[in-house]
């Protein structure tokens, strides 16, 4: 166990050979903070010093508020909980009785391996994701942190039209905004893609946000977090990951299917689940099917999924198709004739992106080639968008093209071969694959040699991690989409 050490304040400036009395400073953040250090390193071992006060920034000075730079939300609470008396007095010391100090917070610090103490203050600004906290020094402990939530303000309850597709869901969520950790804990989402299951999480956000404005509310999704995950581990800063995760009151975690076969993070976010969940903290999840179907997930998991309310999203109907486009033609401040929309409504059914794109569509062509909007125009979009949605290359042509460019025979790509230039290869095929085909991940898997749901979901997800991390393996995808595309057009 550590032990702090601290003395008389007033006998540190005497020891330092200065005045207890106040005096003209310079409004240098650093200079002040230099001085400040100056005091604190006279009153604390050294071990101390170097730990907790070496890695503090200094970030701008306005009027008697010092802003300094601290590494992650954990950094923060231990000084406001072992240093807190010996800071304000040396704050008071240095900008006077008024003096006050703020700390602006690497919110995600493990994902930002360019920092560090050298970096200049504009690199320091382009790496940061702050949240600033005011810190009067008038009560003593630890305060909320002001977290970016990551929520869209335009995903709402008013603008998330409700129908017998998603009443439960939604109902779930109003309630949940009201009464956050109450009832319905977990809160897990299910439905097929352009449902609405992302609008729906982030409209919980912003209506707890709207009803609670201290309480932390984060979103997210499953790659994101097993990202910031193995980041975590890189930098060696899991417990400063674990200990942000622990302390939001609202988290909300799209897509968490894409936890599968992900043992590291699965084992975190099961301990994080139980820390939220005894602590009263609401958690929302969105998945594409219902827990009992997620493959390659934990048992445990799956459990404590079941544990509050699972509701699902189906594609609406013909009555919630209209209002969902007479809300976007209001928001847009548009207007379509009555067989227009009809129209859109009868022959777009499978969801609301779908939707939403034929509209776009359609306004383009209008505004584009001066088109009145009619009947007319409405067949040949929905015609042309249809037919589009249709065009689809076939996983073997998307394999070849990857094949060619790693000068591999298509039997070996699609084959058991475990080398890394062949895995590197299958994984960029399967991923274009599923980008490029509404073949199912099944459906890819089958035609690479009999592989797994999990597998392929697996693969997909590595190679967008290699197109950011790897030049060679980007260089590569270049070349594939640019024949993709090509051929797409010659369709």
């Amino acid at each position: 166990m550590e032990f702090l050490q601290f003395c008389n304040p007033f006998a540190i400036f005497q020891n330092a050979g200065l005045k207890p009395t106040l005096q003209h400073r310079t409004t240098d953040p650093v200079t002040v903070w230099n001085n400040i250090l100056d005091l604190i390193r006279a009153a604390v071992p050294k071990d101390n010093f170097k730990k907790w006060f070496e890695p503090i920034v200094p970030i701008r000075l306005v009027d008697e508020a010092l802003t300094i730079q601290v590494p992650n939300k954990f950094f923060y609470e231990w000084i406001e909980s072992n240093f807190l008396n010996l800071l304000r007095s040396c704050v008071k010391k240095e900008l006077g009785d008024n003096g006050k100090l703020e700390y602006q917070i690497l919110v995600e610090d493990y994902q930002k391996p360019g920092f560090n103490k050298k970096t200049t203050k504009q690199e320091r600004e382009s790496l940061t994701d702050p949240g600033i906290i005011a810190n009067p020094f008038v009560i003593p402990g630890i305060r909320k942190l002001n977290v970016e939530s990551n929520l869209s303000p335009k995903y709402t309850f008013e603008n998330y039209i409700e129908g017998s597709c998603n009443r439960v869901a939604r109902q779930a969520g109003l309630h949940i905004a009201q009464k956050p950790g109450n009832m319905f804990n977990p809160l897990v989402i299910y439905g097929n893609v352009g449902l609405g299951k992302t609008h729906l999480v982030q409209a919980i956000g912003n209506a707890i946000l709207q009803n609670y404005p201290d309480k932390v509310v984060v979103y997210t999704n499953a790659e994101k977090f097993t990202n910031q995950f193995i980041l975590a581990v890189k930098n060696n800063s899991v417990s400063e990951f674990s200990n942000f995760y622990q302390n939001l009151d609202v988290l909300l975690l799209d897509d968490i299917q894409f936890f599968a076969n992900k043992a590291g993070t699965q084992e975190i976010f099961f301990h994080l689940f139980n820390q939220l969940h005894q602590g009263g903290k609401q958690i929302v999840l969105s998945a594409d099917r219902p827990p009992k179907d997620l493959m390659d997930i934990e048992d445990r998991l799956i459990s404590r999924f079941k544990w509050g309310l699972t509701a699902d999203l189906t594609s609406p109907d013909f009555e919630t198709r209209m209002a969902i486009l007479m809300d976007k033609l209001e928001q847009n401040q548009l207007q379509l004739p009555d067989n227009v929309m009809e129209y859109l409504c009868h022959n777009i059914k499978s969801n609301i992106r779908e939707l939403e794109g034929a509209l776009v569509s359609m306004i383009a062509q209008s505004s584009l080639n001066f088109k009145k909007i009619d009947l007319e125009l409405a067949k040949d979009v929905v015609h042309s968008f249809v037919n589009q949605m249709n065009q689809e290359l076939t996983i073997e042509e998307i394999a070849q093209w990857v094949a060619d460019q790693y000068k591999l025979p298509l039997e070996r790509l699609v084959g058991k071969g475990r080398q890394r230039n062949v895995v590197m290869a299958r994984q960029m095929a399967m991923y274009f694959a599923k980008q490029f085909t509404q073949r199912s991940l099944k459906q890819i898997g089958e035609f690479f040699g009999g592989k797994d749901h999990a597998t392929v979901l697996y693969s997909c997800n590595m190679a967008k991690y290699l197109v950011d991390s790897d030049p060679n393996f980007r260089q590569i995808s270049v070349l594939v989409e640019k024949k993709i595309q090509k051929s797409l057009r010659n369709k």
